[in-house]
């Protein structure tokens, strides 16, 4: 790769849109004494350069770089959008605000940032767990942005001192979706979060997360119980949530009473009571439970358990004949149980009401197309680290023109499922916070071995689970 075409400044590429890029294969990669510098394949110069000037209304530079080059720099730098959605137009508009989402959306991005520093102000899409920085904005234009953004979602406008929470619905030709908005007032102005809640993902089953047949078999056991907690663990941005809704799809039935407290209320199921949570008022997880006991329920999903009250509550409606699913942040599915004795909730409970206990992760997985096997080194493992003998090959992430470059496409869920059983009752109740042989001697599988099949089977790398082999 030519050295002009390595990390060119994210200002320069939104000099031309995704589609103006793909559609002149051009890559801008300076801009000096008023005039755009570009690289292209392209053969008729001179009517690409006057086009140019006349989309952009600069004075445009044209060099000749080889197709394979700018094949791969287009794949890098721009990612193709299947639908075209608004214009091309690079002003800061109206329509500027609207291309920025419709774009994440099409790429598959699940959050936009939009953030302020002393001398810049840019956007960045999350994808696949990733953040790529994909705008420069000028000081002038970033206010009237977050501004338009905030009455949008119904923030008000003159408090920036303070974070807020709002929601966007839009609608296309294709589909509706929403977008969460946080603001948070930073040191050199707000930073906005938009998080898209795609409605497709309300048509996720249980069966295309991650699961293996026995642990979907062994989880759905446990949710079909009358009562009792259902627990999932993990880190933010896990995939939690997406767990927990394709659980309430498979048990919301017309004879079923379902109500979810949660902070926020992600994605909205018909024939499912959802409340949002609001402590500034005094509606929060520990007395809406409360309520929710009077509700004559029959399953309850809480967001979140984050304190001792909270903790209790579930307890409580799970002894009076209520199934609750949950989530908590622990590293394990049984470090969950050590936190929750560490909230103070009495090990006897904990045994005679919990069902399961379930962590996860999200994985990238390696792109099909571009994906090569090689011999494991030493120094690709932590240190001290050992694999099985058998194990001595991996896949690695190479980049090609389906993966944009970036060797991995899409992500896969990884779960630890540990069922509570009589003998696990037992520990539970002895406090014995050492599970490791049990799980080796009843064959449960970990996050670890887990993540290591699928380094087997060649869907993700070494890389994508090198933090769960050093945990």
């Amino acid at each position: 790769m030519k050295e002009k075409l390595i990390n060119i400044p994210t200002h320069i590429l939104q000099l031309v849109s995704s589609d103006q890029a793909y559609h002149y294969r051009v890559i801008p990669y300076q801009e000096a004494e008023g005039k755009v510098y570009f690289k292209t394949d392209h053969k008729a110069l001179d009517d690409l350069l006057s086009e140019l000037q006349i989309v952009l209304g600069k004075p445009v530079v044209l060099e000749q770089e080889s197709k394979e080059e700018i094949d791969v720099c287009l794949q890098q730098n721009y990612r193709k959008r299947e639908r075209d959605f608004s214009s091309t137009s690079l002003n800061y508009s109206e329509d500027f605000l609207l291309n920025i989402i419709y774009e994440a959306k099409e790429i598959g991005s699940s959050d936009i940032h939009f953030e302020a520093f002393e001398k810049q102000k840019r956007v960045r899409f999350r994808i696949d767990g990733r953040l790529i920085e994909k705008y420069m904005i000028s000081q002038e234009d970033y206010p009237k942005i977050i501004n338009r953004i905030k009455i949008m979602s119904g923030l008000d406008i003159s408090e920036k001192r303070l974070p807020q929470d709002g929601r966007i619905n839009l609608s296309t030709e294709v589909e509706d979706f929403d977008i969460r908005v946080s603001s948070l007032p930073t040191l050199h102005g707000e930073k906005l979060v938009l998080r898209i809640l795609s409605k497709n993902n309300l048509t996720v089953q249980l069966e295309n997360l991650g699961f293996t047949e026995n642990e979907l078999e062994i989880y759905k056991n446990s949710v079909r119980k009358p009562n009792g907690i259902v627990l999932i663990s993990g880190p933010t941005g896990s995939g939690k949530t997406t767990t927990l809704y394709a659980t309430l799809k498979l048990l919301n039935k017309q004879d079923t009473n379902i109500l979810t407290i949660e902070d926020p209320i992600e994605y909205t199921l018909e024939g499912v009571n959802q409340v949002q949570l609001r402590e500034n008022i005094g509606l929060d997880f520990a007395s809406t439970l409360r309520t929710f006991l009077r509700q004559d329920p029959d399953i309850i999903m809480v967001g979140e358990i984050r304190d001792v009250a909270t903790a209790n509550m579930a307890i409580r409606a799970a002894l009076t004949g209520h199934l609750v699913l949950s989530t908590i942040h622990t590293n394990s599915a049984w470090a969950t149980i050590s936190r929750l004795i560490d909230m103070g909730i009495p090990p006897f409970l904990i045994a005679s009401t919990l069902n399961v206990s379930v962590a996860q992760r999200l994985v990238r997985k390696l792109c099909n197309h571009c994906k090569t096997e090689e011999t494991i080194e030493l120094e690709m493992l932590p240190k001290g680290y050992s694999l099985p003998e058998t194990f001595t090959k991996h896949h690695k992430a190479v980049g090609c023109s389906h993966c944009y470059q970036t060797g991995y496409k899409g992500r896969k869920a990884i779960y630890e499922i540990i069922p509570i059983h009589k003998e696990l009752v037992e520990k539970i109740q002895e406090k014995e916070l050492d599970v490791t042989n049990y799980l080796l001697k009843n064959n449960v599988p970990t996050l670890q071995s887990n993540a290591l099949n699928l380094v087997a089977q060649g869907v993700t790398s070494i890389d994508e689970i090198y933090p769960l082999l050093v945990s």
